[in-house]
């Protein structure tokens, strides 16, 4: 099983280095290769995705990421800036899908921004289509307005798109993600403004008569962003957009303390799938040793679970996942009154001696 490792800029080192000491403790057999990517690729190549990077990408049966991202690329031109590096592995693999769990664990219910009552047993997936919408539609651009008020002046435009078998095969996803969990599926769109909405919302009802077991609602965006906040227990799978996925999982991952306990994984029709944290690459902390791995660690559960059949060696990250947050250890995002603070390294290594803690005794 080969892994492409991108650990990418700012925290993506640090994050990364503690997930793979993970993956390795397991004794999978993985062969873990590194490459550049991001912002520190166009330093050392010109570019944030280097074809050699993007060919061992596409030769891997996963990748782990890290993050991308830096001010100082800023004024960069689009093309060149890092995050174009996570644009293109999403386009040239076909990484259509976007898994994001929001789950709150039990020993960090109090670290939500929530009431504790509202979050605890909370277990959201949400489901973001990844490679349409306004991030990819064409055209797009500067120009002089041709017409409206201010006919003349300066204007930037983008174009929401949406195919039908864009629309199809995410939602195919998603019903079948309902059926192995609670079986509701929310699909959130903005039909009542957006005629690409209006489409998304006909297409995905089509699609759900195929699953006559999972119940379907629609909602609108703004509803959804309210509901997240006032019953999120209410959701099972959410299926959307590219833009109000991007937008609503960061939402949802406040829900459960902290943004450093999300995971997500973005995989293609073969099952090959990206794998990163959700959080981003946190210049202003790197290379302070704070940063929390735990998402990175439990996107590599994932990646075990989804990508490489390995459910059992998933299990066994996310259950140390578990027994260190019942130590009560926690990296400053996530720290609270009676709690231990450490550090990246320091809670990695705890999630590493969970591990071999519960080998020895099996």
């Amino acid at each position: 099983m080969k892994i492409a490792v991108l650990p990418g800029d700012g925290i993506g080192t640090e994050i990364v280095d503690e997930a793979v000491k993970v993956l390795k403790v397991l004794d999978l057999k993985l062969e873990l290769e590194f490459a550049d990517v991001g912002g520190m690729a166009y330093d050392k190549h010109g570019h944030p995705l280097p074809e050699a990077t993007l060919k061992l990408a596409k030769a891997a049966d996963a990748i782990l990421f890290g993050a991308v991202g830096d001010w100082k690329y800023d004024k960069l031109e689009r093309q060149f800036r890092p995050e174009q590096a996570i644009l293109g592995l999403r386009k040239n693999l076909g990484l259509f899908a976007n898994f994001r769990p929001a789950i709150c664990y039990e020993q960090l219910t109090h670290a939500s921004s929530l009431k504790p009552e509202l979050v605890a047993g909370l277990d959201i997936l949400i489901i973001r289509e990844l490679t349409g919408d306004i991030y990819f539609g064409q055209p797009r651009g500067r120009r002089t307005s041709p017409d409206g008020t201010f006919a003349g002046a300066e204007e930037a435009f983008d174009t929401m798109r949406y195919t039908r078998p864009e629309i199809e095969r995410i939602a195919h996803v998603a019903f079948q993600a309902a059926r192995k969990r609670g079986k509701k599926v929310t699909s959130v769109d903005k039909a009542n403004v957006l005629e690409t909405f209006q489409f998304w919302k006909d297409v995905v009802t089509e699609v759900g008569q195929q699953y006559p077991d999972v119940k379907l609602d629609h909602m609108y965006v703004d509803n959804a962003a309210m509901q997240l906040v006032k019953s999120p227990k209410s959701f099972d799978v959410v299926v959307t957009g590219n833009m109000f996925g991007d937008i609503l999982s960061d939402e949802a991952a406040m829900l459960t303390g902290s943004i450093g306990m999300l995971p997500s994984g973005s995989m293609n029709a073969s099952n090959q799938g990206l794998y990163e944290p959700s959080h981003g690459s946190a210049p202003d902390i790197a290379g302070k040793g704070v940063a929390n791995p735990l998402a990175t660690i439990l996107s590599a559960a994932m990646m075990l679970r989804f990508s490489l059949n390995q459910p059992q060696a998933a299990d066994r990250i996310e259950s140390a996942v578990k027994d260190v947050l019942s130590q009560g250890l926690r990296t400053a995002d996530i720290w609270s009154e009676g709690t231990r603070k450490v550090g990246t390294r320091e809670m990695g290594e705890a999630v590493v001696a969970a591990i071999t803690k519960k080998t020895t005794k099996s």
